[in-house]
């Protein structure tokens, strides 16, 4: 497949999630980004949104005739509507951006088959800072070795909808792939009752929920008499927008595949030095 086209003007962006809290805020950061201008926003069929107007556009739920007048889209959405919206984006040639979590593993695999047709960034978390957070955490487990304990703390608003959070899963998987493990073989997402003694090498995540808080996630290497933290505490959403629009100036003009947030700041993955 060749590269996506290089649009000659400003490019065009298709808001996917257009009304929502993170549409809201992609929104806003899209028409202040030189270079970029709205050209769509999208909705799922049904939405009481539909067919009202926000940024002089109009809000559409037919995804084919959104994805039509865009040179890259950035969703923020669900993942039923994330792969109604990419699978028309892979018919008509136009990148995409996506951060939205909580796929099935069939889910993710069908986004794989897009993203050969496409280019797609698909990152649990936009934020710069986290992805700086997630390079850190990395080069601890690294350095520090396993015999410190890894623990991830997460807390987000009262009305999401998955947990834990891609973002705190995502980190884990990054220290299991930094000792040569994966997270779906030393990951504990949860723990009651009579668990026995914590099993060496093991991968804990705990999810936290309630208020407005738009995302903490905290770190924790425990070893013999002393603990390293990182932590990251997100105030407002902007700060997820704005990597979003940077991954979608990123992506123009790139050829199908699926990328990540680690792509786009060019940072080393786990094992490969600094």
């Amino acid at each position: 497949m060749s590269a996506a086209r290089r649009p000659a003007g400003p490019a065009r962006v298709c808001v996917v999630g257009a009304l929502g809290r993170m549409g809201e805020r992609v929104r806003a950061a899209v028409a202040a980004e030189p270079g970029l201008v709205l050209a769509s926003l999208l909705e799922s069929p049904g939405h009481p949104g539909v067919g009202s107007e926000a940024d002089g556009l109009r809000v559409g739920s037919d995804p084919g005739s959104a994805l039509a007048a865009a040179d890259v889209a950035i969703d923020f959405s669900v993942p039923s509507a994330t792969l109604a919206a990419l699978a028309a984006a892979a018919a008509a040639g136009v990148p995409y951006v996506t951060g939205t979590t909580g796929f099935a593993p069939d889910q993710r695999a069908e986004l794989a088959r897009h993203a050969r047709h496409v280019p797609v960034v698909a990152a649990a978390n936009f934020s710069v800072a986290v992805n700086v957070l997630g390079h850190l955490a990395v080069q601890a487990a690294e350095l520090l070795g396993p015999t410190y304990d890894a623990e991830i703390v997460e807390l987000h608003h009262a009305g999401k909808q998955d947990a834990p959070s891609g973002t705190a899963l995502w980190l884990g998987e990054a220290i299991a792939a930094a000792r040569g493990t994966s997270l779906e073989k030393v990951g504990v997402l949860s723990r009651e009752g009579e668990t026995g003694a914590r099993p060496p090498g093991a991968i804990g995540i705990q999810a936290l929920r309630g208020g407005d808080n738009p995302g903490e996630h905290v770190v924790h290497f425990v070893g013999p008499g002393e603990r390293v933290e990182l932590a990251h505490r997100s105030f407002t959403r902007d700060h997820f927008a704005r990597g979003s629009v940077r991954a979608a100036r990123w992506l123009l003009g790139r050829p199908p595949g699926l990328y990540d947030m680690a792509d786009v700041l060019g940072l080393a993955r786990p094992g490969a030095g600094a």
